[in-house]
């Protein structure tokens, strides 16, 4: 192999979960472009179809299923049409998940609880469904995390308290899931997505530039590169890691 073979997915199958939009529709089109068909799961049909065909433009085969990770028969079902129309699958991208900031007196123990199942349940969930096929082929799992799973910072608690739960995870199934498979995350920083950016005015965005030793906000893109890798048989020795993409920072950008 050369080096750059290293870094091809060629032949591989992935499946990414909310690849619809943001940093899943950037990972799905990494892939494709390096040579991986992709499973793209997500709620609305319309957003994953159009990503599918925009990685059919790759020279590539895609799916596009809708699926609700929330419902566990869903996920099987999922899993279960990959494999019918892939016939393998190698790599799984745990993307989906998110809950909105807010104080912590006004977060209620059912919306932490069901925060917990939206970003951890659900990765265990198809994790644990998709790993003896995976196994199969020496493949990888890839687990989005995020850095507010370790910054110390107001109106985080329930969705820091959950990534820090994803991270852990990531470690535990890395452990246990070896040398089949590989295990790993990767923790985005302040990454400029449709759903950041409701939260942002252009004030509170370049506060977040300023608070940021590499001096910018981080691109969808700039996490699909780390998940190729991670995917790719250039990290075949990791396993167990949780990647930071950050801009450096090593406490909350955040100016509120």
């Amino acid at each position: 192999m050369t080096h750059q073979d290293y870094f091809s997915l060629k032949g591989k199958t992935a499946i990414i979960t909310g690849s619809g939009k943001g940093i899943g529709k950037a990972i799905a089109l990494a892939f494709a472009e390096a040579g991986a068909n992709v499973v793209c799961a997500a709620r609305t049909q319309a957003d994953i179809e159009a990503v599918a065909e925009q990685a059919r433009g790759y020279g590539v085969k895609s799916l596009a299923v809708a699926c609700d990770v929330m419902d566990e028969s869903a996920l099987n079902a999922m899993v279960v049409q990959a494999l019918e129309v892939m016939g393998q699958i190698d790599i799984l991208v745990n993307n989906a998940g998110g809950a909105r900031p807010g104080p912590a007196m006004s977060v209620t123990g059912e919306q932490l609880t069901r925060d917990y199942e939206f970003n951890v349940t659900t990765v265990f969930n198809l994790s644990r469904i998709v790993a003896p096929h995976i196994e199969s082929q020496k493949g990888s799992i890839i687990n989005i995390s995020s850095a507010a799973s370790r910054y110390s910072q107001k109106n985080f608690s329930s969705y820091g308290t959950a990534k820090a739960a994803i991270n852990q995870l990531t470690r535990l199934l890395a452990a246990e899931f070896a040398p089949g498979i590989r295990v790993n995350a990767i923790a985005p920083g302040a990454i400029m997505t449709e759903a950041l950016g409701q939260f942002l005015d252009e004030a509170s965005a370049q506060a977040v530039i300023e608070n940021t030793p590499m001096n910018a906000m981080g691109q969808p893109e700039d996490i699909a590169h780390a998940a190729v890798f991670l995917a790719s048989p250039a990290s075949r020795w990791i396993t167990g890691k949780v990647l930071e993409v950050d801009g450096g920072a090593e406490s909350s950008p955040w100016p509120f």
